[in-house]
């Protein structure tokens, strides 16, 4: 700005460019720096550390630069460690509580006009103070020739984590543990959908083992089915398992960008507009919480500009805001729904609907029919850009009935805060799957039912002070629109009896509660 407008002056220089040193460079400073650590900090500093703090400042801090940020790793870690193992003995706290003591007596004798009692006291504080230096010095000496505590990998990890949020397990072996059994774990709340789930976790298994390519996100997906399948919520469950938040899921409603002047507000104003210095919904969102699920909702409602920044996110990795700033989003797990072919599937299912449509050819051809509408929509350029197409299929009864179980567990918790136990009778779960099973509306219309059914009457005996604490309360089918509710006091019963009895996994899941 300054020198170069002068070409004159600029001729009087010479250029020398510092660029960011690379990661194994930056563990080569890190070794030169270590003695100098060690000697201030009274600590060992592993080769494991010094490499732990290259490659995790390098792959998670991105809005600083090396070797600055993997110095700043070591230091902080180390005096984290001198802070923790630094506790002086329990006479010297003692003595710095007389010393406090004999001294505030002193000034009150000197004020009273003591002055016998106030040298005495004075004598006494000398001697206390010459106590407190001897063992300080002691225990200064001890320290010295005590075995010095060592950093590894696990207290770099550690720092990282508190700097970014991501919990110290998920950068640590193990998590592969955890990712081997990532099936099992999204099945917990994901009922069905056994090809989404598979195809989710063997990207995301593919990204964390790092086979894949690093400069695009951790994984890519567009989710076509039904409404009320689990879309969102198979968003929401890999966030809670990846991050350890169900909060780590950035949800950009899609439907807010269907005019062509909003979609600037993705990556935020240009100069000159209202706005400007606010920055991007999207860009801003990332920046701030840069390990995340990024949840497109209802992507084809979007503008068709909004793809061609989309384009620039599944290829680069990164989007560059209206202020020039550039955001990463090489961390993020980019998820797209959409109700495209929706249609398709209902027809599909209305067909022979009980004889079992869900077998393979049947959905295979499908599925065909929903990408074909789909390559309608989207250009081949984003397609081709995507890890998978994942088409959800509609729930079956069966499937639906334990998601009963599942929202019944959530109602459980609820009521364990008034200490008081539910328990569903066969027949009542009956009702309510025949009231809230549309294969069309997946699981939203159980969700009513069990409002209706369930909530409503509760709410009713709650707020009415009619429930004692140890209750239990016992729900049954009356008749095809009804359910009983009896409520039986704790003290009556104490032993709760399961219905049906043959049951024993409700039993396993209210004991707790009682």
């Amino acid at each position: 700005k300054y020198l170069e407008r002068d070409a004159a002056l600029e001729r009087r220089f010479q250029q020398i460019r510092v660029d960011e040193p690379s990661v194994d460079d930056t563990v080569q400073i890190l070794r030169g720096l270590r003695d100098r650590y060690e000697a201030h900090h009274r600590c060992k500093i592993s080769d494991e550390a010094l490499a732990a703090s290259a490659v995790l400042a390098d792959r998670y801090i991105q809005d600083r630069h090396l070797p600055d940020k993997a110095i700043d790793l070591i230091d902080e870690a180390a005096s984290r460690m001198r802070i923790k193992t630094m506790t002086a003995p329990p006479r010297y706290r003692e003595l710095e509580d007389e010393i406090e003591k004999v001294r505030k007596d002193k000034e009150a004798s000197i004020e009273a006009q003591e002055f016998e009692k106030a040298a005495a006291l004075r004598d006494k504080e000398r001697k206390l103070s010459q106590k407190k230096r001897e063992l300080e010095e002691n225990w200064r000496a001890e320290e010295g020739g005590a075995e010095q505590p060592e950093i590894g990998e696990e207290e770099i990890a550690d720092i990282v984590s508190m700097w970014t949020g991501i919990p110290v397990f998920k950068l640590t072996e193990a998590e592969s543990q955890k990712l081997i059994r990532m099936e099992d774990e999204l099945h917990k709340r994901v009922i069905g959908q056994e090809e989404a789930i598979v195809a989710v976790s063997k990207s995301i298994r593919r990204a964390r083992a790092g086979i894949k390519d690093p400069k695009r996100p951790t994984g890519s997906f567009i989710f076509l089915g039904p409404s009320g399948v689990g879309k969102t919520e198979l968003a929401r469950t890999l966030a809670e398992f990846l991050f350890g938040d169900e909060d780590a899921m950035i949800q950009v409603d899609m439907s807010e960008y269907m005019e062509k002047h909003s979609v600037s507000r993705l990556v935020g104003s240009p100069p000159g507009y209202i706005g400007y210095d606010e920055g991007g919904q999207l860009t801003e969102a990332v920046r701030r919480k840069p390990y995340s699920v990024v949840l497109l909702d209802e992507i084809e409602k979007a503008h068709p500009d909004v793809f061609n920044i989309l384009l620039q996110i599944l290829e680069d990795g990164k989007l560059t805001d209206a202020q020039g700033r550039k955001v990463d989003f090489r961390n993020t797990i980019v998820i797209m729904t959409s109700n495209i072919g929706a249609s398709t599937i209902s027809k599909n299912q209305t067909l022979g609907f009980s004889i079992g449509d869900d077998s393979g050819l049947s959905y295979d051809e499908m599925k065909d029919r929903i990408m074909g509408e789909l390559k309608k929509v989207f250009r081949p350029e984003l397609l081709n850009r995507i890890d998978e197409v994942i088409v959800f299929h509609k729930l079956t009864r069966e499937e639906i009935m334990t998601i009963v179980e599942l929202l019944m567990k959530r109602l459980r918790d609820q009521m364990g805060e008034h200490e008081a136990a539910i328990e569903l009778t066969e027949s009542a779960k009956e009702l309510l799957v025949d009231k809230g099973y549309d294969p069309t509306m997946g699981a939203r219309p159980l969700r009513r039912a069990i409002q209706r059914f369930i909530e409503d009457p509760l709410a009713d005996f709650v707020l009415g002070r009619s429930l004692e604490p140890g209750s239990t309360i016992l729900i049954d089918r009356k008749n095809d629109d009804e359910v009983d509710i009896t409520i039986i006091p704790g003290e009556i019963t104490p032993e709760k009896v399961t219905v049906p009895p043959e049951e024993p996994s409700d039993s396993a899941d209210d004991e707790p509660e009682e």
